[in-house]
């Protein structure tokens, strides 16, 4: 892993950008301080790892970024629209259209085959790949007439990030996509993200706790308590079948 630096990309346009963003969920005389004053720039391409513990505020940020949580405070812009000064139905339409999602549980309709579950995305989209090319992508192309109740955890997982990346979106998002899943299926798993966003030149940004994960990263963002503690710069990232945890 690289050293420290600030978070700096030259003349590169940012895909995301981030100004004193703040997030407090409000209690009975409790608030709770989710983000305090984030700045953050997230750039064309990259692979992007969040690190830090429960609470420091990952999931928050990666949520706000998706259009699924709004701020409390502070601005986010695509590109350069603001995302903070969207209406409901707005962020909608950009959630369809530029966002891809990839949870810790898969969110499969146990009825449908694999080739089906990634149809529901594509039927919707403007640009999409086929269901066909987008398992193809992720290694699937022998099980996409699989339920998934006929498929490993691995397997359904991988069919979910098919289903991400079958609009081809700007953006994939992942929180915890290895969380509830062995080394060496977990891996495979972030095989699969890796060539989505190599394939068409997605950002991916990719919540874990796992600390290992952090080397097929382009930089690490370290949070805590709310705040970006560091952010650290691979000088080589390595490719994801070569990590292991």
């Amino acid at each position: 892993m690289g050293d420290v630096q600030k978070d700096n990309a030259g003349s590169r346009a940012p895909v995301f950008r981030t100004v004193g963003l703040t997030k407090v969920y409000r209690g009975d005389g409790n608030d709770v301080w989710a983000l305090r004053g984030v700045d953050l720039a997230l750039y064309e391409g990259e692979t992007l790892v969040l690190l830090g513990p429960s609470g420091s505020g990952k999931s928050t940020f990666l949520n706000i970024l998706g259009g699924l949580d709004h701020p409390s405070s502070g601005q986010v812009f695509f590109r350069r629209q603001e995302l903070t000064a969207l209406d409901d139905n707005a962020l909608t339409r950009y959630r369809r259209d530029h966002i891809g999602f990839v949870f810790q549980f898969y969110n499969l309709i146990p009825s449908l085959t694999a080739r089906e579950n990634v149809a529901l995305v594509t039927e919707i989209a403007a640009n999409p790949l086929s269901p066909e090319e987008a398992l193809a992508l992720v290694g699937l192309e022998e099980r996409m007439d699989h339920f998934p109740a006929q498929l490993s955890g691995g397997e359904q997982q991988r069919v979910a990030v098919a289903r991400s990346v079958a609009k081809r979106p700007d953006v994939l998002l992942c929180d915890e996509p290895t969380g509830a899943l062995d080394s060496a299926t977990g891996i495979s798993v972030l095989e699969a993200i890796e060539g989505a966003s190599r394939e068409l030149g997605t950002t991916a940004v990719i919540i874990t706790h796992n600390a290992g994960i952090a080397a097929m990263a382009d930089r690490v963002i370290a949070f805590a308590d709310g705040r970006i503690a560091g952010i650290t710069v691979n000088a080589e990232k390595l490719p994801a079948r070569t990590i292991s945890w």
